[in-house]
């Protein structure tokens, strides 16, 4: 479901107009080769088609044993809700834990590969041959901390479930290669638990286990049960709705391993360092809020403060991580347009909003937008955030204090229960620093970490991560490169010296895919494609994020017309202009100022204790 017109948005013959030549003038030229406010201009018009063209919803399906739903209280008018209904009050299952993912290609291109196709190529060979890392490939104008953050906010964003253990996928070896199991098994992607048996009419669908809002639900949880654990205390639930802390600063982990985050694939110290600075954020809200309106409940309080941390996390993703890796003066611009508008930071600050609309004021305080489309994120959104490169494979972790190595370590030492048992010796701070000195990896091919091609799961299981994500793509329906290109409006490349401007690299990705460009997977042309100057990732990736980043925030009523002091208190909006990453990691850890204290920008490379700027 799905038109290529939205009744009401931006149709009139001059935005028609506006939109046709903001096309061609990327397609002629490209929006980062133009300079900064003609690239500006550009990039409103190509999001413009994308709302339009790329937006198509699966929750108008045929649907069975749909996730139960709560009757409403007045509490959802002003409080986001644990499973993430009532968001939007006319269509309260909206966004909820266990909605469908939606699309952003037609829903006819969203068929998985068929069976004499989805091993073509081998994943395995891929996975080998295209994104082993030799040595790490480092992003040096970030630090590690954006790796740190993505995988917060994926944890957040989406979870397709816990795969089942029937019928794997099968993925043939050849005889050199040195995987212990013959063939290599991965699960597969758990059904739709909401699909009626045997509806073959049109594409498979898949739900989504977290909430669909940018809601920190990675703090907050999901579930009754999940959030009664992080804000309950041994005498009961914490006073002035604050969440769980040990006296050491750490996070306690549940007794009970149905409930434990570090029997989690792919839980590792940076989540844990995230998920510990936020909760601590979000106690020190509490305490402002207490400050602030002395008679309120607890659970007020709590709920207050969900919705002042949750924006914060959104603010800082939309001006600070995203503008980091994708640093060129164009997107800059634009990632703090979609927060402030085009009238900025300043005239915000002084006059508030000047305007309902989101280009001249920003989009928090805006009105809400679906464009004709009910919200969800949607397959092609979690594909091209599959940017596991970005993650080092080793760790030298520092005293904050004198930059004295405390211990070097290896991603295995930090995934897992390891995580806890690393930050416990070395310390939060220390950690934050040791992150916050070192490069990530760039999204590049031949930069996949080592420890992920070869991942010992919770459960025991050994998994290729590499391999796995190019077969769910495959699974889920994800056009490969050149289709995907054509149905985002960009040409395709026509052949593999177009893909890539490595020529050793478009051989090999030529040897891999038997000469056919067709053939090249999403994740390997993203890999291998030109990027514009400062991006650490694809311009055919931002294409997707030019739609999403914004969409999240038109789409959520706590970003637009809820937005408000009568909603978040004053005192909240003010805690969420004029806080930042920096104000937050000092706030909790002063002894960083002297690595941060002159940073805008948390997720560029710090100063080292007694020493220069990270190079």
């Amino acid at each position: 479901m799905g038109t290529g017109k939205r009744p009401g948005y931006h149709q009139s013959p001059l935005w028609r107009l506006y939109d046709k030549i903001a096309l061609r003038v990327d397609r002629k030229v490209g929006w980062h080769r133009l300079p900064t406010v003609p690239g500006l201009l550009a990039l409103i018009g190509l999001r413009d088609v994308l709302r339009k063209r790329n937006l198509y919803d699966t929750s108008g399906f045929p649907a069975v044993n749909l996730p139960p739903l709560a009757p409403p209280t007045p509490d959802v008018r002003v409080a986001r809700t644990t499973d993430g209904t009532y968001n939007d009050l006319d269509n309260p299952r909206m966004g909820m834990a266990g909605s469908r993912f939606g699309r952003n290609v037609p829903i006819e291109h969203t068929w998985p590969d068929p069976p004499d196709r989805i091993m073509q190529p081998n994943p395995r060979e891929v996975s080998r041959a295209l994104l082993t890392r030799g040595e790490l490939i480092p992003a040096t104008s970030v630090n590690a901390l954006v790796a740190a953050w993505l995988q917060f906010m994926i944890r957040d964003w989406f979870s397709h479930g816990k795969s089942p253990r029937e019928n794997p996928w099968k993925i043939p070896l050849t005889e050199d290669d040195p995987w212990p199991d013959r063939p290599m098994q991965v699960m597969r992607t758990r059904p739709d638990p909401t699909a009626p048996a045997g509806d073959t009419g049109h594409p498979p669908t898949y739900a989504n286990t977290e909430t669909h809002w940018w809601d920190a639900s990675q703090i907050y949880g999901t579930t009754a049960e999940h959030q009664r654990w992080v804000r309950s205390g041994p005498d009961g639930e914490l006073p002035d709705g604050k969440l769980r802390v040990n006296p050491d600063g750490l996070l306690p982990m549940p007794e009970d391993p149905a409930a434990d985050p570090r029997q989690v694939p792919g839980f590792w110290l940076g989540l844990l360092l995230m998920q510990t600075l936020f909760t601590l954020e979000h106690n020190a809200i509490c305490d402002r809020l207490r400050a602030e309106h002395p008679s309120w409940s607890g659970e007020e309080i709590f709920q207050r403060a969900r919705l002042v941390n949750a924006a914060l996390i959104a603010k800082i993703h939309t001006v600070e991580w995203t503008p980091a890796v994708i640093s060129h003066p164009t997107t800059k611009a634009a990632l703090r347009a979609n927060w402030w508008g085009l009238a900025g930071e300043r005239v915000h600050n002084a006059f508030g909003r000047l305007s309902r609309s989101e280009v001249i004021s920003g989009i928090p305080g805006s009105e809400t937008q679906h464009y004709g489309v009910p919200y969800a994120l949607t397959e092609e959104f979690v594909a091209v955030y599959r940017m596991h490169p970005l993650v080092p494979d080793d760790y030298d972790l520092r005293s904050s204090a004198d930059d004295q190595r405390v211990m070097a370590a290896t991603l295995r030492d930090l995934a897992g229960a390891n995580a806890v048992d690393v930050a416990r010796k070395v310390g939060m701070a220390d950690l934050m620093y040791s992150f916050g000195t070192q490069h990530p990896g760039l999204v590049t091919l031949h930069n996949f970490p080592k420890f992920l091609q070869e991942f010992q799961r919770p459960d025991g299981n050994l998994q290729d991560l590499a391999a796995t994500d190019i077969l769910r793509s495959r699974e889920l329906g994800v056009p490969r490169y050149n289709d995907f290109r054509r149905l985002l409006n960009l040409a395709p490349a026509a052949s593999f010296d177009d893909l890539t401007d490595n020529p050793t690299w478009a051989r090999e990705i030529e040897r891999v895919y038997e000469g056919d460009i067709e053939k090249v997977d999403l994740t390997v042309g993203m890999f291998a494609e030109r990027r514009p100057d400062g991006f650490a990732f694809s311009d055919t990736a931002f294409r997707i994020f030019v739609l999403m980043a914004s969409r999240r925030l038109n789409s959520d009523r706590f970003f637009t017309t809820a937005y408000t002091p009568a909603v978040y208190t004053q005192a909240g909006l003010d805690w969420i202009d004029d806080n930042s990453m920096v104000s937050v990691l000092l706030r909790h850890y002063p002894q960083l100022r002297h690595s941060i204290g002159s940073l805008s920008n948390a997720f560029v490379p710090w100063a080292r204790a007694n020493g220069p700027t990270t190079t």
